[in-house]
């Protein structure tokens, strides 16, 4: 049995994907099950509520060998930790005395750096990873950088404006993934048995790039001018913030991105095994073109 958190999210949704129609059962937690397709509701069980909740995830976990793990994003919650490790608790202990025997979970590169003690999201992602590990239970963290599809949260600027922004320098390159890459790889770590203790998986696409690379392929693969503009770091926050994000989670999301502009996810040595393979312009003739219309 596997069982996979946040099957309607982006990542969570694409892992559920790949399992289906396999040999092994599978079972959801939604907090709307109404979100799921027919397929879905065909193919596996569904346990409904939050998998924040202790009884929700006693239910969900009886008799799992695995567990997809990705708590759901939350921009208005009132710190990092209740979105990380006060929200992954009641699953942690319930891995060890249901007696789970591997977790798959979504975090980010950083450990090891002078920067992970002061990088946001990437901090309590990391706190959290800890947690699950003590659990006793054998995990593999998935550390990514920054996912191409964010982008996709820019669509109105860049099809109306030809702009997208950020606060990382414009010429900093970067590793970037595709979350149908970060898929594949939960997906085969989850059917995969006899793995132990404790590991980091960096899922790195295939190059680094910049976001003047970036805007020169959209301009590339759109057929009219991108272009990139950086922009400073309080006018990012205060643009989060408008739009409705708490100042906590504002304040994180601004902290890893300085992070990453002082070199943060370049810290992981690239090699095959690593570096998965959807590129920036395929994932731009692919999503980001049929979005902008």
């Amino acid at each position: 049995m596997i069982v996979i958190t946040a099957p309607t999210s982006n990542i969570g949704s694409q892992v559920l994907d790949r399992l289906l129609g396999g040999r092994t059962d599978l079972r959801v937690v939604a907090r709307e099950p109404a979100r799921l397709s027919d397929q879905v509701r065909e193919q596996a069980e569904v346990v409904p509520g939050s998998h924040g909740d202790a009884e929700v995830v006693d239910q969900a976990f009886e008799g799992a060998d695995a567990v997809f793990w990705l708590p759901p994003p939350d921009p208005t919650a009132p710190s990092l930790d209740a979105v990380y490790t006060d929200f992954s608790r009641p699953a942690c202990d319930a891995f060890a005395r249901l007696g789970v025997e591997r977790v798959v979970g979504i975090s980010a590169l950083g450990r090891g750096t002078p920067d992970a003690a002061r990088a946001g999201y990437v901090t309590a992602s990391l706190a959290m990873d800890d947690m699950i590990a003590a659990s006793s239970v054998a995990y593999r963290a998935l550390t990514m950088p920054s996912f191409m599809d964010n982008v996709i949260r820019q669509v109105g600027p860049i099809g109306e404006q030809g702009m997208f922004f950020s606060p990382i320098a414009g010429d900093r390159k970067l590793p970037s993934c595709a979350t149908r890459d970060i898929a594949a790889v939960a997906a085969r770590l989850l059917t995969e048995e006899g793995w132990t203790g404790f590991e980091e998986v960096p899922v790195l696409g295939p190059e680094d790039i910049s976001y003047e690379d970036m805007a020169q392929t959209m301009t590339e693969v759109l057929g009219k001018p991108v272009r990139f503009q950086q922009i400073p770091g309080e006018a990012f926050k205060s643009n989060m913030v408008d739009a409705g994000m708490s100042e906590a989670m504002a304040q994180g999301l601004l902290e890893m991105m300085e992070a990453k502009d002082r070199g943060l996810d370049n810290e992981v040595e690239r090699t095959p095994e690593n570096s998965t393979p959807t590129s920036f312009r395929e994932w731009c003739e692919d999503t980001l073109r049929p979005a902008v219309g």
